[in-house]
C-alpha cells in the first residue's frame, strides 16, 4: 500500500488557482481511492498504480488549458498495510495522549 502526498498546480494563472484545483479533487473524490485533503495538497492511499493513475488524470485534466503546471509528489509504501491514512495520525495521538487539529 502507498500513500501518496501531492500537490498540483498551474503556472501563469494568478494568484489564485482554487477553479484549476477543484477540478483535480473532483476527479480525485469520483476515483473510489480513498484520500484526504490538506491546505498545501492531497494524500491518497491504496495501491501503487491507482494512486499513480489518479495523479496522471489530474495531471491531464489540467494540461487540457494550463501550459505550465508545478507538481510535487511524496510516496511512502508499506507492505500490506491499509488504513495509514488515519493509523498514523492516531498513532502520533496515543503517544501524545491527546486529539491533534486535522
Amino acid at each position: 500500500m502507498v500513500l501518496l502526498e501531492f500537490s498540483m498546480s498551474p503556472l501563469g494563472k494568478g494568484e489564485s488557482v482554487g477553479k484549476y484545483v477543484s477540478r483535480s479533487l473532483d476527479l480525485i473524490d469520483k476515483s473510489g481511492v480513498d484520500y484526504r485533503l490538506n491546505p498545501m495538497g492531497t494524500v491518497l492511499e491504496g495501491e501503487w498504480d491507482d494512486v499513480f493513475r489518479v495523479v496522471k488524470e489530474c495531471y491531464t485534466r489540467m494540461k487540457k488549458d494550463c501550459p505550465r503546471i508545478s507538481c510535487v509528489i511524496k510516496v511512502d509504501y508499506r507492505r500490506g498495510k491499509k488504513g495509514r491514512l488515519a493509523g498514523k495520525v492516531a498513532s502520533v495521538e496515543k503517544h501524545l495522549k491527546r486529539k491533534l487539529k486535522t
